[in-house]
């Protein structure tokens, strides 16, 4: 399954390689983009260090949005304020990744992907530094806010790196280690915190955080080139400016226009105009963001399961989450039959498979999903056996893997003149549900007790389920019509 997300969103404006090498033709001053310029034919073992090292960076990222959530009634003790405000540390990061997006993606089209990695990830260990030593609440809060926000570099353009490294044929297994990175990282988070918090100070927890990040910072600088063709490009060109002292060469990203302050209010304005216009884009993404919002709720729920029903420890409850990161290694693990199932579907559509069958993954997630959590709904109760709810969050974890990846591949693919702003879209809202659903997992939970809410939630999902199943059906057609997708 290519996964690929031709996830080149953020390089949906890449000049492609062929149409330079043409262009060369007509122009002798038009830098072509030669085989040893081409980061496809890099080795393969540079290659695969760089993805590793960028699917490392986007896991720290995701792990420390939700490692706050085994800190908040130390935190709260701390600085003497209620627990509800302390939730906020995992709310306010999480809205910083939404809102990232809509400005490094425009500037990684002009600067290229490295710097933007570099200086987006050393403001990300600057600013983790005043979340560990903070003096208050409020300088806690807002430098959360920051660490998403700086974080969120890898989580829109780390996509584009991949599918810069590898062709359509190589993309899928490499890009399936980079798509899973993002969702077993939140996964991952409270394990680490749970048990941290269970043997020394909540400050340990982001100095722990603080050691990975500085780990990260180093093979960003070590181990991935760039990867940008465009940007490759510029650097050729004026590299042969200085040498030839020919002023006439130039590459295609010298002859842009606009200004980058154009690009970015694009890209802001954009992914919400896709939202308002476009019903098929709302609803799946609407469905990936109540996805995403009963991921994050699930921060703030098992603690309430495991250790107010069955009295485990912080660090025991962290274990708990094991349950879902299997779910999403699991599904992983199913890559090869996909590849070989889409593979035979591009066959008999001549390879020219339409987007729509790309769904079959996300019919999959859609049915997982609820039947996990009304599973995990009757299994809360304190005289059922603790590993019975854990069980029933493996096919939640792989549920949630098959609904995004089937998501993003077909929105890149399905909105291609505009990818970058379909993933922007689907991510703002993603985010926005994710940063809203812990605040009130609390009141809800103490309203209609452990089963009651996470059959309404079940419900929910259940309700979204056959998005996927009717898009399948007639999303060729709403392509047609629309203004905005690939027709």
């Amino acid at each position: 399954m290519e996964i690929s997300a031709r996830t080149s969103v953020i390089s949906a404006e890449t000049v492609p390689a062929e149409e330079i090498r043409q262009s060369k033709s007509m122009d002798p001053y038009l830098v072509p983009l030669d085989a040893q310029d081409n980061p496809q034919n890099m080795s393969a073992l540079r290659r695969w260090a760089a993805v590793l090292v960028i699917s490392s960076g986007a896991l720290c990222v995701t792990s420390a949005s939700s490692v706050a959530a085994f800190t908040e009634q130390s935190t709260a003790e701390t600085f003497h304020v209620s627990h509800e405000v302390t939730v906020l540390g995992i709310s306010l990061f999480v809205a910083g990744l939404g809102v990232g997006p809509l400005f490094v993606g425009p500037l990684s089209e002009v600067y290229g992907r490295n710097i933007i990695y570099r200086a987006s990830y050393a403001l990300f260990f600057i600013c983790t530094f005043p979340v560990a030593f903070a003096p208050n609440i409020v300088v806690f809060l807002i430098f959360r806010l920051l660490t998403g926000f700086f974080g969120s570099t890898f989580l829109s353009v780390a996509g584009g790196s991949v599918t810069d490294m590898f062709p359509d044929s190589k993309v899928a297994n490499p890009m399936a280690v980079y798509t899973i990175s993002p969702f077993i990282g939140p996964v991952i988070g409270p394990l680490i915190s749970g048990f941290i918090n269970q043997h020394v100070s909540w400050r340990w927890t982001y100095r722990v955080d603080l050691c990975w990040v500085f780990i990260e910072c180093l093979l960003l600088f070590l181990l991935v080139p760039e990867t940008y063709a465009p940007v490759i490009l510029k650097k050729k060109a004026a590299n042969l400016r200085k040498v030839t002292g020919n002023p006439n060469y130039y590459a295609p990203l010298d002859r842009r226009e606009g200004s980058i302050a154009s690009a970015i209010l694009i890209s802001c304005y954009k992914p919400f105009q896709l939202l308002l216009f476009d019903r098929m884009a709302l609803l799946l993404d609407t469905w990936n963001a109540l996805l995403l919002g009963v991921l994050y709720l699930a921060f703030q729920v098992f603690p309430i399961i495991f250790e107010d029903k069955h009295h485990f420890s912080i660090q025991m409850t962290g274990l708990s989450f094991l349950g879902l990161g299997i779910g999403m290694i699991a599904a992983i693990s199913t890559q090869p039959l996909w590849n070989r199932f889409f593979a035979r579907k591009s066959a008999q559509f001549n390879g020219k498979m339409p987007p729509e069958v790309i769904l079959i993954v996300g019919q999959v997630g859609a049915v997982l999903v609820p039947i996990s959590l009304l599973w995990l709904a009757f299994t809360t109760y304190s005289n059922v056996h603790w590993v019975a709810p854990i069980i029933a969050s493996i096919p939640f974890g792989s549920g949630i893997y098959f609904s995004y990846a089937s998501t993003f591949t077909y929105l890149v693919t399905a909105y291609r003149p505009i990818a970058a702003s379909a993933m922007a879209s689907n991510a703002a809202m993603r985010c926005a549900f994710a940063a809203a659903f812990p605040l009130f997992a609390g009141a809800m939970y103490n309203r209609l007790g452990t089963v009651g809410a996470t059959a309404l939630l079940a419900g929910l999902t259940a309700l979204m389920a056959p998005l996927p199943f009717i898009f399948y059906h007639i999303g060729e057609r709403l392509r047609r019509n629309s203004p905005f997708a690939a027709h």
